[in-house]
C-alpha cells in the first residue's frame, strides 16, 4: 500500500473525529487490512469498505446530517461480517489507541 493511500485515510479520519460514531471500527478495519497475517481476500474486502468510507463520492453524500454516513456504515458492517474472524482484539486495541492519540 502506498503512502498516498495511507495519508488519505488518516486525513479522512482526522476530519471526521467526533462526528462518526463508528470511526473506531473503520480504523480497526484499516489495521486488519494492513496486517500481513490477514488473507488477501479479506484484505480486498476490507480495503473496499475503507475506500468507500474515504472517497468523497458515494450513494448518500456525507454532508447530509443524520444520513450521510449511513451508507458507509452499511458497507462497513457487510465487510466486517464477511471477515469477522480476521479482525482481532489487537486490531481493535490499536484502533482505539490511534484515535486516542489523535484526539489528544
Amino acid at each position: 500500500m502506498d503512502t498516498r493511500t495511507e495519508a488519505t485515510f488518516w486525513s479522512k479520519v482526522r476530519s471526521v473525529i467526533g462526528r462518526v460514531p463508528f470511526l473506531d471500527e473503520v480504523v480497526a478495519v484499516w489495521f486488519t487490512a494492513r496486517d500481513p497475517a490477514t488473507p488477501t481476500t479479506a484484505k480486498a474486502i476490507l480495503l473496499g469498505a475503507v475506500a468507500y468510507f474515504v472517497l468523497p463520492f458515494d450513494l448518500v453524500p456525507d454532508v447530509i446530517a443524520g444520513l450521510g454516513y449511513g451508507d458507509d456504515l452499511a458497507v462497513l458492517v457487510a465487510a466486517v461480517r464477511a471477515v469477522r474472524p480476521h479482525i482481532t482484539d489487537d486490531h481493535r486495541t490499536r484502533a482505539r489507541e490511534a484515535l486516542r492519540r489523535m484526539r489528544g
